[in-house]
């Protein structure tokens, strides 16, 4: 298992991006440009990261492939293959982006978005970017989401079975899974049973965690890991489980000293359960 994060640098450059990764221990890392980069700055930032053993865990092609805006949608699934490519390029372990939604938020809840229909879209457009591509090095994966598909281990077994494409896998984010008190304060069950379910499909996966407040209604809020109630030790227990390049990639957070305080809790968690993330 790999650990990643993000650098906060003022001179952003290949040299000096793996440089910092390495400073910090991660042995893991979000590509940083996408398919618009030139070419030599791509190439660099593929060759840096090989040359001190850090493993691309995704390329983001974060859009709105199933939006109800025609044009939208098209040029959505453009993005999508364009970084599928890339992906496969730079020998990424996935291309990662969430299924979409059918309202105005690309990345928002809408009462169609757990349709039939939607699925059955969410089928096509998913078989439509991994044929244009035909990934051999790299898979095309969704996000786990609250208020889309796949959401939950069943609706992602289901899309895997529908789709039938060997180029497309599992992202996971537990904590985009969390979106009750009941699953709140036993979601290391969650975890075991995705595992249980998904575990030979997964490629990658984000580290998150979150906090359930005493306010009504239900209040959940994503917090810095070690801060939440995400079962960090059955997560990591399962990680450990897959092939030891599977990327633990910690995101969403606004400072270096936060990333180092995830970072830190995460490693101890490890080291709690005798594993070494390159503490």
């Amino acid at each position: 298992m790999r650990l990643g994060g993000q650098v906060y640098l003022e001179r952003m450059d290949p040299e000096a991006w793996a440089e910092a990764l390495r400073r910090e221990r991660y042995r893991a890392a979000v590509f940083p440009v996408n398919h618009e980069a030139d070419d030599g700055i791509v190439n660099a930032y593929a060759h840096e990261a090989a040359k001190r053993d850090i493993v691309l865990a995704e390329v983001g092609a974060w859009s709105n492939p199933i939006s109800s805006d025609p044009a939208a949608r098209r040029q959505a699934i453009a993005t999508c293959i364009k970084q599928l490519e890339l992906a496969e390029r730079v020998g990424a372990r996935c291309c990662v982006n969430i299924a979409g939604s059918r309202g105005e938020q690309w990345d928002g809840p809408h009462p169609d978005n757990f349709s039939d229909e939607t699925f059955a879209l969410i089928v096509d457009t998913v078989r439509e970017i991994v044929d244009a591509v035909k990934p051999k090095r790299t898979f095309y994966t969704l996000e786990t989401m609250p208020w889309v598909f796949p959401d939950s281990a069943d609706s992602y077994l289901a899309l895997i079975r529908a789709i039938d494409r060997p180029g497309f896998a599992v992202h996971l984010d537990p904590v985009n899974m969390i979106s009750s008190p009941r699953t709140y304060y036993r979601n290391g069950e969650m975890i075991r049973d995705f595992f249980a379910k998904l575990g030979p499909y997964i490629k990658n996966a984000h580290a998150k965690d979150i906090h359930l407040s005493g306010h009504l209604t239900v209040q959940l809020h994503e917090v810095v890991p070690g801060r939440g109630a995400l079962d960090y030790r059955t997560f990591l227990t399962e990680l450990s489980k897959l092939d030891p390049d599977v990327s633990l990639i910690i995101e969403h957070l606004s400072t270096n000293e936060e990333y180092r305080e995830a970072a830190a809790y995460i490693r101890g968690e490890a080291k709690g359960l005798r594993m070494d993330l390159g503490s």
